[in-house]
């Protein structure tokens, strides 16, 4: 009888591991996906970090440059949305 559940537990890790398996294949991205989110996360965080000078800008060039700068980050982050549909 112990035998007989030993082996219904290794039969069970073994499904397990297959589904894991099967799983991690499905989430798996291709080269090119991960280079694309990594560009986007990056420009994410730029995009947070000039709102950030817009916000405590004293001087009124400085403000008008971070805002050009947001507007092109914005236009990067469309491009790149639109590649991707």
């Amino acid at each position: 009888m112990a035998r007989g559940w030993e082996s219904k537990s290794v039969e069970d890790q073994i499904s397990a591991r297959e589904a894991e398996a099967q799983n991690s294949k499905k989430k798996m991205i291709t080269p090119q996906q991960r280079e694309l989110q990594a560009k986007r996360t990056g420009l994410l965080l730029m995009r947070t970090r000039t709102l950030s000078a817009i916000q405590s800008a004293r001087n009124e060039t400085y403000r008008k440059q971070q805002e050009q700068a947001l507007a092109h980050l914005d236009a990067q982050l469309a491009e790149l949305e639109k590649g991707r549909t």
